[in-house]
């Protein structure tokens, strides 16, 4: 099995969709009107309107209504990315904070509503676990 992305239900898929392209600067994939799919060598975000929801089984996805997932972008640079999303994040949960897993993460909130996490590994051991090299 492999996990392959997360979906997001919105009212307003042009506007999501918008704001994680300019969050992320991954460019959409469009299927059509109401899916468009933002591709990233790990994993997908998906994004699909209100009307694709009847197709799962009617009432199954709420829009705005999530307070329990967080949905986590890998970063080069939190501290830089956070000062390039001033502006256009204009909720958020936190700066950026190191965490006590090793991460220094920045959590706002999309324009729907769902917790992002944007996160870069800083201490050896986090660093090591991501599968990355330390900055030189």
């Amino acid at each position: 099995m492999n996990f392959v992305s997360t979906r997001i239900i919105t009212a307003d898929v042009a506007r999501l969709v918008g704001f994680y392209e300019a969050a992320t600067g991954v460019e959409a994939s469009w299927a059509n009107d109401d899916f468009a799919e933002l591709r990233t060598a790990s994993a997908t975000l998906a994004i699909g309107g209100t009307r694709t929801v009847p197709l799962f089984a009617p009432g199954s996805a709420e829009p705005g209504a999530n307070r329990s997932v967080i949905v986590e972008f890998l970063v080069d640079d939190v501290d830089s990315v956070y000062k390039k999303l001033t502006g256009l994040v204009r909720d958020f949960v936190n700066e950026p904070t190191t965490m006590p897993w090793g991460n220094r993460a920045l959590l706002f909130r999309d324009p729907d509503g769902n917790l992002v996490n944007f996160f870069t590994p800083v201490t050896p051991e986090a660093i090591e676990k991501s599968g990355r090299r330390a900055a030189p």
